[in-house]
């Protein structure tokens, strides 16, 4: 195919072309698929495309073999991090690298900075915790809450879901589980994919990213991130590393041990015992208590035999009704501090604040790496006080 650069055209490999960028965020974009159709393309056009697709341009001038051998050099480094398999519950949602892969290499990167910067850092506790299940589900629960210091009752007595969300952040992090979050615009890339989020391998500072509140279906946003960062938290004890999807409101039996770990932690077997779930207000009622969706919370009294399989049926059919009648709100675009610190995650952000201050790393290698340069040197102070 053809590269054109003012008059002249430049002859490289279709393959090449193909290869470099079918499998990168790119892949949907009008000039690359209008590139394919016509063999040609604008040379500004390729490097818009290398650019967004962090591929080296001169790698398209680059013979098959060459190319061929940076492509598995990258798929190397992405699998480091994260397996290539979705993990999933009661779902088919599949995602592919090319999807998140931005994003990894980005979690990486800093996972990278934390570990050369941060001499305080040591052997992550949590990575492998329960590789080997316990005797019971409640054995392997309660072996995490221990390790993490996680105390339920006063998750449960915070007022609000946001406050028991970030409650758990703080305690996720206070044992070296990085915690970062969806924020639209201040990511390396778009994520046009529906999935729960995904955890990051390292063995000292594992990532935990949380993909967004609002998935399409009748989950209320924050309880659902509750539920899925515990599910992650389990993940890494478990020593998997992967995109995790989950549908909270399927009433499939085989959801896993993954699964019910979670609902034990959030939903103790032995309390739902004294929960009454005779009409929908009173699994509200419930959902509030502890912190979860009412969807989730049918769900685990379903899997108790605290409900039949027709009742929770019928109160999912009456959660999603009224999910599709309630308002959508509007989103807010954050200060850019603030997103950056909810992008790159509280824990992250403070450890390479305190790298800057004792002269371990330099202002304008923090803005890259940790801000993605949307701040500049003169913000990080206003950055500093959003942390605190």
């Amino acid at each position: 195919m053809d590269v054109i650069i003012g008059s002249d055209r430049v002859r490289i490999e279709k393959a090449v072309f193909f290869d470099l960028l079918e499998n990168s965020v790119v892949n949907g974009r009008a000039p690359y698929r209008r590139a394919l159709e016509t063999s040609e393309i604008t040379y500004s056009d390729l490097l818009a495309l290398s650019r967004k697709a962090e591929v080296p341009h001169p790698l398209f001038f680059a013979p098959v073999p060459v190319v061929q051998a940076q492509l598995r050099l990258k798929n190397e480094k992405l699998l480091q991090g994260v397996v290539p398999d979705t993990f999933t519950i009661s779902t088919r949602a599949q995602v592919q690298l090319r999807d998140v892969e931005l994003i990894i290499k980005d979690l990486l990167r800093k996972q990278s900075l934390a570990k050369k910067h941060d001499p305080t850092l040591t052997k992550n506790q949590i990575v492998g915790l329960l590789r080997r299940p316990g005797t019971s589900v409640n054995e392997d629960a309660q072996l995490l809450l221990d390790a993490l210091h996680l105390d339920m009752d006063a998750i449960r007595a915070t007022r609000t879901k946001d406050a028991a969300l970030e409650l758990i952040i703080a305690r996720l992090e206070a044992n070296q589980l990085l915690i970062s979050r969806s924020v639209r615009g201040f990511m390396p890339q778009l994520i046009e994919v529906r999935f729960s989020g995904m955890t990051v391998r390292d063995s000292k500072v594992p990532y935990i990213f949380l993909a967004g509140g609002d998935h399409g279906d009748f989950q209320e946003p924050v309880g659902r991130q509750i539920f899925t960062l515990v599910l992650m938290a389990v993940l890494v004890a478990r020593g998997i590393f992967a995109p995790v999807s989950y549908d909270a409101s399927s009433t499939a039996v085989d959801a896993g041990r993954e699964y019910d770990i979670v609902g034990e932690i959030l939903m103790p077997s032995d309390e739902l015992e004294r929960v009454k779930f005779a009409s929908l207000e009173e699994v509200k009622i419930a959902a509030d208590r502890f912190k979860v969706t009412p969807s989730a919370i049918t769900v685990r009294a379903m899997r108790l035999a605290r409900l039949s399989a027709e009742q929770a049926i019928g109160y999912l059919a009456e959660l999603e009704a009224e999910f599709r009648g309630r308002p959508k709100p509007s989103p807010r675009q954050p200060k850019p501090v603030n997103a950056i610190r909810k992008y790159s995650g509280n824990e992250l952000t403070s450890r390479m604040l305190r790298a800057v201050d004792e002269g371990r790393l330099s202002e304008r290698e923090f803005c890259r790496v940790v801000c993605l340069n949307r701040i500049g040197p003169s913000k990080i102070s206003e950055l500093k006080a959003a942390v605190q």
